[in-house]
């Protein structure tokens, strides 16, 4: 019988949006969780500030998972679970989806013959596992190869890449099991508006000078915050039973939103906690959500955004590193109909992980 610890396993590093980290065919790994999880923790060298004996690189960001296999779902290609590897607590967490290391599911996907590529472009419809929604990837195949050169670009990563479109679909109450599962545009939670909301990514959103900064600060001068972070780690806690989360103090979310006017033409800025440390940029189905909670009247994004009208509606997310920009489709009763990104993704290395 195969050892993993000893054999290693089939794995792709792959940069996926502004994240990064292995990803799987299911079978390749432990069928057992347990086992499983144990072997991605070796894997990525958690727990440990610096991951130091793994391949992790010390930041949430870069310590994901995608475990992929072929779907028995009608209309769908593959299924995709999100695992997300905490770098300092001995923690394998499925509690939320990643936009970003989906954007490295469709490639992956062709690279391993799990989806045969149907021309210059395929489309691999993704079903997402941590939250039982469905996405779209369009990615590059002139003459039956991945392509990842290109000059699509994303704030948050240098260089041009070949554009991977992501089309969501049916993602409100992804995790929550509703929109705005406590059925409010706002919150009051210590003190603090907020607006609880879940389209793909579940999140706390509120106004940065509510909490007593500007909302331009860097990702430095914010994980330096101590006394900010507590505040905020406490409205997370309070708020994870209203959610329909459940005790949250061991889970990567809700995502904390900290919100203030647009600087360079967006419709919004935002700070993202991921939700201890102070996120690059802000995550694909997180920038979706922030950018719902701006179309949502009363609400605190929606007090400091910058919206056109019209059913069909571009918003541009700012952060630390640049934009975020989500395409919005509205139906006839102003219900979010789908939601779109665009992100890239670069196959890094292929071979054997060992734990």
């Amino acid at each position: 019988m195969s050892d993993p610890a000893r054999d290693g396993v089939r794995c792709m590093w792959m940069r996926g949006g502004t994240s990064k980290g292995g990803y799987f065919v299911r079978d390749d790994l432990p069928a057992d969780r347990d086992a499983r999880d144990a072997f991605l923790l070796r894997a990525m060298g958690s727990p440990d500030p610096r991951q130091i004996d793994g391949m992790g690189g010390g930041d949430p960001l870069t310590s994901k998972v995608a475990l992929v296999s072929r779907s028995d779902r009608a209309g769908v290609d593959i299924d995709y679970l999100f695992l997300h590897v905490f770098v300092d607590r001995p923690v394998v967490s499925d509690q939320q989806n990643c936009g970003n290391i989906l954007a490295g599911v469709g490639p992956f996907a062709i690279e391993r013959g799990l989806v045969a590529p149907t021309g210059d472009e395929t489309r691999v419809a993704i079903f997402m596992e941590n939250t039982g929604q469905i996405a779209v990837a369009t990615v590059a195949t002139p003459g039956g190869v991945v392509r990842y050169a290109g000059t699509a670009r994303i704030d948050g990563v240098p260089g041009g890449a070949a554009p991977i479109p992501l089309e969501f679909r049916d993602t409100a109450g992804s995790s929550c099991g509703a929109l705005l599962p406590t059925g409010n545009a706002v919150d009051e939670v210590n003190g603090i508006r907020v607006t609880l909301i879940d389209n793909g990514m579940p999140c706390v959103v509120m106004k940065a000078a509510d909490v007593g900064i500007t909302g331009y600060e860097s990702r430095d001068e914010l994980d330096a915050a101590t006394d900010l972070k507590a505040r905020i780690e406490a409205i997370r806690l309070a708020v994870g039973e209203r959610m329909n989360l459940g005790d949250v103090r061991d889970k990567s979310v809700p995502k904390m939103m900290l919100v203030a006017p647009p600087l360079h033409g967006g419709a919004i800025t935002v700070r993202s906690f991921i939700p201890h440390r102070a996120h690059a940029s802000i995550g694909v189905l997180g920038a979706v959500s922030v950018a719902t909670a701006c179309l949502i009247a009363g609400s605190p994004a929606a007090e400091v955004a910058t919206v056109a009208a019209g059913r069909r509606k571009t918003l541009s997310v700012e952060h630390t590193t640049g934009e975020t920009t989500c395409v919005i489709e509205l139906d006839e009763h102003g219900a979010v109909r789908t939601a779109a990104m665009l992100r890239t993704a670069r196959k890094l290395m292929d071979g054997k992980v060992f734990a």
